[in-house]
């Protein structure tokens, strides 16, 4: 059996965990690809803060009423499971407060809900060129689930995202735990969101959990995705020398002689900067590996 289990809760919320949107649109891509439906959601006069994730409000297209949708958290689960591994989700934003409370109210659905496995999903602007494969850090606090998936563990000492905090409370309630971690080039900022991220998490998640994933169009998207930026670099002389230097760099981790913790390197040396200071403030996170 796999070292997640059959019954996976894959998470990802939007906000400071998802740079390029690469976190959510992966989970709106699972959720698109198969039939869901919600099982819990926390009452949000608990968790948000409405002068900063605010209400919308919008018309019905059939009665014409107005209504008002509030920023939610909630768990969803396939209607139609089949044999293999099953991916229940977890999606919503991230809360402003009582984060203890936040994380306890699922995972004692999860219990429940007998779910065997988590799977925490974010993205993090890097300095990384999108010519080359996106990386995604894939790591463990779990030493069954690292030595049976040959995942990493983190060694990042700093402040933390919600992310995490479900990660600490899923593996604490003896949940089989892992994290995703997507790295964006940083000078796509404009270029939002980002398939070929998406893309990466995707297979990544696919690999450790066994479960087949649909991509959709997502490879048609990260060529055109990559193309336009290539487009963009091609009238800019200095970004296509930064690009040029990034390549080098990405290049020389990949070649035989590098040190396989390249990555891991990268990400706490991201994490050690704060998580970056763009507009998103993405991925200011730790892995829980």
């Amino acid at each position: 059996m796999n070292a997640l289990g059959r019954r996976v809760l894959v998470a990802a919320f939007d906000g400071w965990n998802d740079a390029g949107e690469a976190a959510s649109s992966a989970i709106s891509q699972l959720r698109e690809s198969g039939a869901y439906e919600p099982v819990f959601s926390v009452d949000p006069e608990l968790y948000f803060d409405y002068q900063y994730t605010r209400p919308h409000i919008s018309t019905d297209g059939t009665t014409g009423q107005r209504m008002l949708k509030w920023p939610e958290a909630t768990i969803l689960k396939p209607t139609r499971p089949g044999r293999g591994t099953q991916l229940w989700l977890l999606t919503g934003v991230e809360p402003a407060r009582a984060w203890q409370a936040f994380a306890a109210e699922f995972i004692d659905v999860a219990l429940r809900e007998d779910v065997s496995g988590f799977v925490s999903m974010g993205s993090m602007m890097s300095d990384v060129p999108h010519t080359r494969p996106i990386s995604v850090f894939a790591g463990s606090d779990n030493e069954h689930v690292r030595a049976t998936l040959d995942l990493e563990r983190s060694t990042y000492e700093g402040p933390v995202g919600i992310l995490s905090v479900l990660g600490h409370a899923a593996d604490a309630a003896g949940i089989a735990t892992a994290s995703l971690w997507a790295s964006v080039p940083h000078y796509v900022a404009g270029h939002t969101p980002s398939p070929k991220a998406t893309l990466a998490l995707l297979d990544r998640l696919e690999d450790i959990t066994g479960a087949p994933i649909k991509r959709g169009s997502l490879a048609t998207d990260a060529a055109a995705w990559e193309a336009s930026i290539d487009a963009a670099a091609a009238d800019d002389e200095e970004m296509t020398e930064y690009i040029r230097q990034l390549e080098h760099t990405r290049d020389t981790w990949d070649s035989p002689e590098a040190s396989g913790d390249a990555i891991a390197q990268e990400f706490e040396r991201y994490l050690r900067r704060g998580g970056g200071e763009g507009p998103h403030k993405p991925g200011r996170d730790d892995p829980q590996r």
